[in-house]
């Protein structure tokens, strides 16, 4: 699944739209539009939806010769 699907799930079930979501985020409609159609998006520009949709954003990277998982949770640009 493409960040920008996960978007825009977060999209619904927070009860919003990509207007609203632009309007928090300081942007123009049809300029998240455009980053949502090439699914382009900074850690930071993920941070700030994040925030924007009361969410944290969390990445993640499996070592694929390990059991371990290094989880990078950020929360309001912040290691935690």
């Amino acid at each position: 699944m493409s960040m920008s699907e996960k978007i825009r799930i977060l999209l619904i079930k927070r009860k919003t739209n990509i207007s609203g979501l632009a309007e928090k985020l300081g942007t123009s409609q049809g300029n998240l539009s455009n980053k949502l159609k090439r699914d382009n998006f900074s850690e930071n520009e993920l941070i700030e939806i994040g925030n924007a949709l009361d969410c944290d954003f969390i990445g993640n990277f499996k070592m694929r010769d390990s059991v371990y998982c290094l989880k990078i949770k950020i929360r309001r640009g912040m290691c935690n």
